[in-house]
């Protein structure tokens, strides 16, 4: 059997063994601490936005319903990989179980393709805000809303059912080490000891769907925005139209920029060191600077976040 089990006896039948950075004990103290930081100020931000969200009955907007579903998911998403990191990254244990690889595998991509989803409705969404300002209460109607929030999510979880069993599928011939912090499907059809070539071809064809397409339609949305914006004659509607739009185009490029390179090159050709770095930055990173560019400049969740903590002009007069 390839590869004996010369980690400490860590690790049992089945288990896999997270390499991670065990050969860079120093760069891993430092990881630790950043992950840490990522890791809380994502749980704090995101959840402030969901509660204010929820809270304040001005917020009860599909464009405030979106966003406390991206907040959620990132959630969700920092939660299924930060504390497997954390626990990697800190301590000479680096063994997860099968069943907790699978689960880490299964959450993570699903979340990742709904979140693909997610921001092209989001996407759809201001598109409607901008260009049908007079029947976008009528567009958005809160039955829709659900629907393409549902919709989103079933997809993603769906699609990773099926990657995920294909995946698990592969014989590995006694190999268990993965050259990552994470279960990630790339770093896992590097275990395989048979030929990938139909898993990297369904792969390909499945990144396609969930992250070309959803693409290709933002910026379609966009392509119209842009043209209802050059057509408005007051600067103060355009200046808010953009205001409107510029959170969401940052969140697009952050987590399209990473996830495409990621996932639209075939795994043989997969980089290690790279696909680490890239990993880190998309399930611990983006989550965490999402809040935090929706918040810096929107003046809404600003003046929520004051009711709520009944710091008002008119509370302070009084």
């Amino acid at each position: 059997m390839e590869g004996a089990w010369d980690e400490g006896n860590q690790s049992s039948f089945g288990d896999f063994i997270l390499v991670g950075m065990s050969d860079r004990p120093q760069l891993e103290r430092l990881l630790f601490g950043l992950v840490f930081v990522f890791y809380a100020v994502s749980l704090l931000g995101n959840t402030t936005i969901i509660v204010v969200s929820w809270r304040d009955p001005r917020l009860h907007t599909p464009m405030y319903f979106f966003l406390s579903n991206l907040s959620f998911l990132d959630l969700c998403y920092t939660t299924s990989v930060g504390p497997q990191t954390l626990v990697n990254l800190g301590s000479p244990l680096k063994s997860i179980s099968w069943l907790g690889c699978v689960a880490q595998l299964y959450v993570s991509l699903s979340l990742g393709c709904t979140e693909c989803l997610l921001l092209a409705v989001m996407a759809y969404d201001r598109y409607a805000a901008v260009c049908r300002p007079l029947h976008y209460t009528a567009v958005m109607h809160r039955r829709l809303c659900l629907q393409l929030a549902a919709a989103a999510w079933l997809a993603g979880f769906g699609n990773s059912l099926l990657q995920t069993g294909l995946t698990l599928r592969l014989p590995r011939c006694g190999r268990h080490r993965v050259e990552h912090f994470m279960c990630e499907l790339p770093a896992l059809l590097k275990l395989a000891c048979t030929d990938t070539t139909l898993n990297e071809l369904e792969l390909l064809a499945s990144a396609v769907v969930f992250l070309l397409v959803p693409l290709g339609l933002i910026l379609v949305s966009y392509g119209h925005i842009g043209a209802a914006v050059r057509r408005m004659r007051s600067a103060q509607g355009r200046l808010k139209a953009l205001n409107t739009c510029a959170s969401h185009l940052a969140v697009v490029t952050l987590f399209y920029g990473t996830a495409i390179s990621m996932y639209l090159q075939p795994p043989s050709s997969y980089s290690q060191d790279r696909g680490k770095a890239v990993s880190l930055f998309y399930t611990m990173v983006t989550p965490m600077l999402n809040p935090l560019i929706y918040t810096l400049r929107n003046k809404e969740v600003h003046g929520a976040l004051r009711r709520m903590l009944g710091r008002t002009p008119a509370d302070q007069a009084t």
